[in-house]
């Protein structure tokens, strides 16, 4: 399927500054379509959400396109669609609220692979209610989590299992669809995080299995928010602490205050922006992304294929990023010298390739790479075979450079 990397690049006018940007697991750049909605909502009447003015209708508006924009992306229903400050935020929220279902000796399940925003909220919220919390471990050597890893911790007092759709550290996949069946099978609810998972991949929550889903527009082009997609049903059993006279439907009850009208805006046009990636695709905009997501895919596997024969040939690079099913993101770290001196190395040339744990600082450890972490590249879908060899030959020249003990 076609993909038009000139065309798509054209469109981030941060691409003007020059800069190879491999820091897309931390936030992409944003597209033309993206800023101008931001700044037509801004432009018009906005007051808050109702129908008689022409600023509520305004509002109103943008709330719903939104909340039907991300329904699409998810495949989703509207009416379980909540936006928040943050999927951290999101996090939050609901393991407070879902901890009130909690009894001593109830158990939570995480995972390593996580990021500490799926780990230390549901650790925090199950202290909070004497529930007791189970580690699931994936194979260092390898990069799995497999629903075996999922199932040893399973028992007749789970409660919630909270694991990632993709590593943000080294882009791990796990069979989702799997581990949902058996989470289900023990009378647990499954909350997933798919902040990665959703910039790189065609996301069906109910082919998923995910009880709980959520992610972050600013991953996929859009403005820093957070989402969260559940069934209605589910979410009419949950009762958040709120003001008293916010309203008590669903979604609208888990949404603290007043909406970023402006933001909403953007998501809308981040997901109308993602459908357009494969062009000439037909149908509904659930049917556009379906094609943009297959093409996109079909050019990250390449550009990844580049990097990783690249990344081959560079003797003392070590990669993290080992797993059979992975996003286009590899961790790397270098021997007998610091990632953070190869960042400002890149950086000094152009190439955005940041060095950390990324807040993933369980799946570092267990890495055995501390709290440090390593290298990480991620591919975005303006990154072209261009932005590669730039990478590639900054490496290079970084290794060639005395390091503080040649």
């Amino acid at each position: 399927m076609a993909y038009d990397i000139s065309a798509i690049r054209a469109q981030f006018p941060a691409l003007k500054a020059g800069s190879a940007h491999f820091d897309g697991p931390g936030g992409t750049q944003t597209p033309l379509p993206v800023i101008e909605a931001i700044s037509d909502a801004l432009a018009n009447p906005l007051a808050n959400r109702g129908r008689l003015t022409a600023g509520e209708r305004n509002s109103e508006a943008l709330v719903q396109s939104a909340r039907q924009a991300m329904a699409d992306l998810l495949g989703a229903d509207r009416a379980g669609v909540v936006f928040g400050r943050s999927a951290t935020a999101l996090t939050y929220d609901f393991s407070r609220t879902l901890a009130k279902t909690w009894s001593p000796g109830d158990e939570v399940v995480v995972s390593r692979l996580d990021h500490d925003s799926n780990i230390r909220p549901w650790i925090q919220a199950a202290e909070a209610a004497g529930a007791t919390v189970r580690w699931a471990d994936f194979d260092p050597a390898t990069g799995e989590l497999t629903p075996d890893d999922i199932s040893a911790q399973l028992g007749d007092r789970t409660r919630l299992v909270a694991v990632t759709a993709a590593s943000n550290l080294i882009g791990t996949r796990p069979a989702i669809p799997e581990i949902s069946r058996r989470v289900h099978e023990a009378g647990a609810l499954l909350y997933v995080d798919g902040v990665h998972y959703t910039a790189h991949a065609h996301v069906d929550i109910q082919q998923l299995g995910a009880d709980f889903f959520c992610c972050s527009p600013y991953k996929f082009f859009g403005p820093h928010l957070g989402v969260l997609a559940s069934r209605p049903e589910l979410l009419e059993t949950l009762t958040p602490d709120k003001l008293l006279p916010s309203t008590n439907a669903v979604p609208e009850r888990f949404e603290f205050g007043t909406l970023p009208y402006e933001f909403l805006a953007g998501t809308r046009a981040a997901v109308d922006f993602l459908a357009t990636l494969a062009p000439g695709a037909e149908g509904s905009r659930r049917e556009r992304l379906a094609s943009s997501f297959t093409a996109l895919e079909q050019y990250e596997a390449t550009l990844r294929r580049r990097i990783d024969e690249g990344l081959a040939a560079l003797d003392p690079i070590t990669i993290h990023s080992r797993a059979a099913d992975r996003t286009p993101t590899v961790l790397l770290t270098i021997d007998g010298r610091e990632t953070t001196d190869a960042y400002r190395h890149l950086a000094s040339r152009g190439v955005d390739a940041p060095s950390g744990s990324f807040y993933a600082v369980e799946a570092s450890r267990r890495l055995g790479l501390g709290d440090t972490g390593g290298l990480r590249i991620g591919l975005a879908p303006y990154n072209d075979a261009e932005d590669v060899d730039r990478l590639l030959e900054a490496l290079a020249d970084f290794l060639r450079t005395p390091g503080p003990r040649d």
